[in-house]
């Protein structure tokens, strides 16, 4: 997660059906989330995109800055004003590299766009499948790796038990917040998230806060993929 503050738009946030259920819990379990979860009542997920969008922009905003990235989507929008898989295949490789992107990242969203208009990915079941089953659709498309999955289900599907181990942002938070900083293994995170089940989503959101307090974007993770 990228901890410095950037001028890239933030959308409002919406408040999913279990989230204060969620925030009760963890407060009552964690007497560290009792103190960040006060601090950051007023935030919560951002309204979802269209999934097709979620994605691309995922793909976009991959091991580059939130300000890149934003630049990088609002040329792809300027060419691309709705960014469906059918309009992203008529413009082709050529005019989206032109948005900034790379070749590799080109392919992908291409990729992308031939995996959603050929329906090998069930984008209008997803809100119905297990987790792992929409982890498993989404991996098989070329530069969607687990954590773009992970930050998929959480920021899209609003899943409320995602836990991002690779996600450096919430590596740093869980670092900071209950080791003082020293190093923390995947097996160290395990343990600790245990007792946020089933509401591991709303615990990672609030660690992310405690390091950016401003951005509630998705592209603003570190991705590992």
């Amino acid at each position: 997660m990228n901890t410095k503050n950037t001028k890239a738009p933030v959308r409002k946030g919406v408040k999913p059906d279990y989230w204060e259920e969620a925030a009760a819990a963890l407060m009552q379990r964690d007497r560290i989330l009792n103190k960040l979860i006060p601090q950051f009542e007023h935030m919560h997920l951002p309204a979802p995109r269209e999934p097709f969008m979620t994605l691309a922009r995922s793909i976009i905003g991959q091991q580059i800055s939130t300000k890149a990235a934003e630049t990088v989507w609002q040329n792809l929008l300027a060419i691309c004003p709705r960014c469906t898989p059918t309009q992203v295949l008529k413009i082709g490789q050529e005019r989206l590299a032109s948005c900034g992107l790379s070749k590799r990242k080109t392919e992908y969203i291409i990729d992308l766009a031939s995996h959603f208009k050929a329906k090998r990915v069930h984008a209008d079941k997803w809100g119905e499948m297990a987790d792992e089953d929409v982890i498993a659709e989404l991996v098989q498309i070329r530069g969607i790796g687990r954590w773009t999955a992970e930050m998929f289900l959480i920021f899209n599907l609003h899943r409320p038990n995602i836990m991002p181990l690779d996600d450096l942002g919430l590596l740093k938070g869980i670092s900071l917040n209950y080791f003082a900083g020293e190093p923390v293994s995947r097996s160290d995170m395990r343990e600790l998230s245990a007792n946020w089940e089933p509401w591991r989503t709303v615990a990672t959101w609030y660690l992310w806060r405690s390091l950016d307090p401003v951005s509630i974007s998705s592209s603003a993770s570190t991705a590992t993929d």
